[in-house]
């Protein structure tokens, strides 16, 4: 392949529809997600009150087991993508994970058939971080790779934003027993009208005629790959298990492993938390969660933006990266404050607010930092091989979301008539978890050695 001719615009920005598809790709996988933390009240309702009749540890059983698939998924599915190309591959990955969206709808109120049909989801799922990482890589030039991790991965946010929102005047207008089935059905068909226009707009940059010349060069400006990896979609096969001799994929991985579960929590926990810290209702958990995830998205695209002006300003990728992620590591800190301030007895109708700030905080945060993390694998590894060291450390970040699932459940039913004391236990953790992720990354990888024997 050769890069863009003569006949291709004097000039485009392209790249930055291709960030718009995979900001909206991420999106809908997190609007899919979440639906479910939106219904763990009513799963959780006794039986001879119209809900499922489930305990916290069954709860916590599902988001486990999907976390266990989508994690175990992201290995296969990055070393997957990195052959057939991210086009192919994301489309693929989206059509499984809305089939099984909706497929959740009927299944009743078996446990052990939401786990299955959830697990599978999870397999959809896998594909989705992968390919968008795989993507930015191969269009954008490494000073923007942050931002633009930081747009898309604020997809998150926004999904996030729409199911809480969605799931609970879903509860609302058609009543628990059809809204729950509703709320997977209608967040489930969203995927289908986003492939028409992943189909529409789509190619590697050098086979793109929407790409002029002059973007097509700026966007390899810095590479350090082969002519295989400028040339997009597919590139050489790399052994997968060689990436585990690198100290580089230990660091991702353990940044991942660390700190993954923390967001996780967030997603699947807060509306409980909610519920049982200030006796919300469905309407009344809907403002607080949209706000904390809307102010996530500021957090996101401003943390992925630092490192660019660090570097404009002559500071080195690497340390540029490693000192805007230090430096959003204390801000979860503030998270250790979020069961004072919660004190009813002590703030009154202020307690929520400022309990939710706290939170707001922290999940601001964790993307911020997700968006510098992810960046770190295209900054030292070959573009042919960023699919499947992004599924790797993705799966690593499963792990600890598998983990803090199983925690966040065992916590809250010990401690049933305290919930209190259960979350108290859970901020503590999401507090430090960032510090001690960036040391352990830091002593890994203590200055910036790109791999070039892949």
């Amino acid at each position: 392949m050769s890069s863009p001719n003569e006949s291709r615009p004097a000039a485009s920005n392209f790249r930055w529809v291709i960030c718009a598809l995979l900001f909206f790709s991420t999106t809908v996988n997190y609007m899919d997600r979440q639906v479910i933390s939106y219904l763990k009240e009513f799963f959780c309702t006794p039986a001879a009150q119209g809900g499922f009749g489930w305990t916290n540890s069954d709860f916590a059983n599902l988001t486990s087991a999907f976390t266990a698939v989508y994690a175990f998924m992201t290995i296969g599915a990055g070393w997957v993508i990195d052959r057939i190309g991210t086009k192919l591959g994301l489309a693929i990955s989206l059509v499984l994970w809305s089939i099984f969206g909706i497929a959740n709808a009927f299944v009743g109120g078996l446990v052990t058939m939401h786990i299955a049909i959830r697990s599978a989801f999870g397999v959809g799922e896998a594909g989705n971080f992968p390919a968008s990482i795989k993507t930015v890589a191969e269009w954008f030039p490494k000073r923007e790779r942050a931002l633009a991790t930081a747009i898309f991965n604020s997809g998150s946010n926004f999904g996030a934003m729409i199911a809480a929102l969605l799931v609970p005047w879903c509860m609302i207008y058609f009543g628990d027993q059809r809204g729950w089935k509703m709320a997977f059905i209608i967040t489930g068909a969203a995927g289908f009208l986003w492939l028409i226009f992943w189909f529409w707009l789509y190619n590697p940059p050098a086979l793109q005629t929407r790409l002029s010349k002059a973007e097509y060069d700026y966007i390899h400006i810095d590479d350090e790959g082969t002519a295989a990896d400028k040339n997009g979609d597919r590139a050489q096969k790399v052994s997968w298990l060689k990436l585990f001799g690198y100290r580089q994929l230990w660091a991702f991985f353990m940044g991942k492993f660390m700190t993954d579960g923390i967001w996780w929590f967030y997603l699947f926990w807060l509306p409980d938390y909610l519920i049982k810290q200030f006796h919300m209702t469905h309407a009344q958990v809907m403002l607080p969660t949209f706000t904390v995830y809307g102010v996530a998205i500021v957090g996101s695209i401003y943390g992925g933006s630092i490192p660019m002006t660090l570097i404009k300003r002559g500071m080195p990728v690497y340390q540029a990266r490693m000192t805007t992620m230090l430096i959003i590591a204390l801000f979860p800190l503030s998270v250790l404050a979020t069961q004072y301030f919660g004190d009813v007895a002590r703030f009154g109708s202020l307690a929520a607010i400022l309990a939710v700030a706290m939170i707001a905080i922290g999940a601001t945060a964790h993307q911020a930092w997700s968006a510098n993390l992810f960046t770190t694998v295209s900054d030292m590894f070959p573009k042919k091989c960023v699919g499947s060291v992004t599924g790797i450390g993705t799966a690593a970040g499963g792990i600890g979301g598998v983990t803090v699932q199983k925690i966040a459940g065992a916590l809250t039913d010990h401690y049933k008539s305290t919930p209190q004391t259960a979350y108290l236990i859970m901020f503590v953790g999401c507090a430090v978890s960032y510090l001690v992720a960036w040391t352990i990354m830091k002593t890994l990888v203590p200055r910036h050695e790109p791999i070039t024997d892949l």
